[in-house]
């Protein structure tokens, strides 16, 4: 088949989620055969990038804005796939749905994956709700067949809009072998770990205050940034303590370094399906303390803590699994056997080629 990926930043992946599924499942769909190319943004991409030459990328530019960047990108990419030689789209994001009917009209079927339910983000004004609103229940039509990650996501969508999605989750594999810190002078098992895009969805002020409240030797780890309002990463600076280390965004073998030497991963965030940053720390043998969600609980299931939202739950569920490494290691063990068996990618490649496959039938 070919296949183009749509509504990302592009490969390689250095910016969320959706980057590492366009960097993940095209290789893999290389390895089986497939054509794919990837859409990139301009400004994500550099000359000295390494990504896998099999693949082909179209650099488009987009705008400096975080309202209008993935939109006005999107755009120019649809009206280039148009005129490709693709046969069936991905395109990634619930943003990106008003322009999800355009390759049909060429014949070109297009799946849409949703991710989570982005309009409950915080960063959004009341305009940004809105429109994600509408986009949401846009993406009930426009779409050939709608992806979502989860089951509590997929439950959704057919309950407000009538709409039978193709559930195919999120999927991580740390590289084999031993990872090595690159300048991070820490212990390995002996520090907590937060990873994220620095959002207030995300939580990480809850984290640091909760974690100013407890006694430890274990620093924190603070791993991501935020590029459109960096003024709130700096802000998250000034509340937290000495022990708490900010690295910024961390890529590739450094960031697995982080996930795999860790002793305990927090996982804040309320909104979303299937999040990424928790499944790898569950693939890296982490123990993991998660935000008390439907979307968490169904990723992790039995394998981790939960925490309610208050900075008091918090630090006591901090303080009882530090003190108790026995249960860590447990806890560690139970999440990477789930993360193998249910979040592998080799599986969420399989089952997007399943899914291109009868798109492609059908057309």
């Amino acid at each position: 088949m070919r296949i183009a990926i749509v509504g990302t930043r592009g490969i390689p992946a250095r910016y969320g989620g959706f980057e590492t599924l366009a960097d993940q499942l095209s290789r893999r769909l290389v390895d089986r055969g497939h054509a794919v190319t990837v859409y990139c943004r301009k400004a994500f991409t550099r000359p000295d990038d390494v990504f896998d030459r099999r693949i082909r990328r179209v650099i488009l530019p987009g705008v400096p804005s975080k309202h209008f960047d993935t939109l006005v990108h999107t755009f120019l990419s649809v009206v280039h796939v148009l005129f490709s030689q693709a046969e069936v789209i991905l395109i990634c994001n619930v943003a990106n749905s008003p322009f999800a009917w355009v390759p049909r009209l060429l014949g070109k079927p297009t799946a849409l994956n949703v991710d989570g339910l982005d309009r409950k983000r915080r960063k959004w004004n009341f305009m940004g709700q809105w429109f994600l609103h509408v986009c949401e229940m846009l993406s009930a039509i426009t779409p050939s067949r709608v992806v979502t990650d989860a089951k509590a996501i997929q439950d959704y969508y057919h309950r407000r809009y009538g709409k039978v999605s193709t559930m195919i989750a999120y999927g991580s594999d740390p590289p084999p072998g031993e990872a090595r810190f690159n300048g991070f002078a820490l212990t390995p098992n002996r520090y907590l770990l937060y990873v994220s895009r620095l959002e207030p969805e995300n939580n990480p002020e809850l984290v640091i205050r909760a974690y100013r409240r407890v006694r430890t030797d274990w620093p924190l780890v603070v791993v991501g940034g935020n590029a459109y309002n960096p003024a709130y990463a700096e802000h998250l600076k000034t509340i937290a303590d000495p022990r708490v280390i900010f690295t910024g965004g961390v890529y590739g073998e450094g960031y697995w370094a982080l996930q795999k030497n860790a002793g305990l991963c927090i996982f804040a965030s309320e909104v979303g399906g299937v999040h990424p940053a928790l499944i790898e720390a569950m693939a890296a043998r982490n123990a993991v303390l998660y935000l008390d969600t439907p979307e968490n609980r169904e990723t992790a299931a039995d394998c981790g803590v939960s925490f309610q939202a208050n900075e008091t739950d918090l630090a006591q569920k901090m303080v009882s699994l530090t003190s108790q490494p026995e249960l860590l290691g447990c806890l560690a063990d139970q999440a990477q056997q789930r993360a193998q068996k249910c979040f592998s990618w080799d599986r969420v490649t399989q089952d997007y080629e399943v899914l291109f496959s009868e798109m492609l039938a059908r057309s």
